[in-house]
């Protein structure tokens, strides 16, 4: 039986990240009905990053939780909420629809997001 705390630190940040990203999406769709796109998208962002950050650190990382942790994973998180902002409204701009809109902003922020948490989780004091 596999367990799962042997697989790669990437294997496990997809996972995770497959996880905060439907928890994401499944949030800003819903929200996207009654509520501005961005503001949805933003509320939906904000949760997922609590669940994100918990499961990170524990499951990804093996690590504890800490302030120093806590803010540096926000400042990436700070960065790439900008860029999915930013993608989320160009192409809402170029017409792909409120509901496919977010598809392609996770295929190009996830990337980059990994790199910036890893940093954060794996740098030396």
């Amino acid at each position: 039986m596999l367990k799962l705390s042997r697989l790669p630190a990437f294997a496990r940040f997809v996972m995770v990240g497959a996880f905060a990203t439907a928890l994401h999406y499944g949030l800003y769709f819903v929200l996207q009905l009654v509520i501005n796109v961005n503001v949805a998208y933003t509320v939906g962002y904000a949760l997922s990053f609590v669940a994100n950050f918990y499961l990170t650190a524990y499951f990804t990382f093996g690590q504890k939780p800490s302030w120093g942790k806590a803010f540096g994973f926000g400042g990436a998180h700070l960065c790439n909420y900008l860029l999915h902002i930013a993608l989320l409204n160009f192409f809402l701009w170029a017409g792909l629809s409120k509901p496919l809109a977010p598809v392609p902003v996770f295929a190009i922020a996830i990337p980059v997001n990994f790199l910036l948490v890893r940093f954060v989780f794996t740098r030396k004091k």
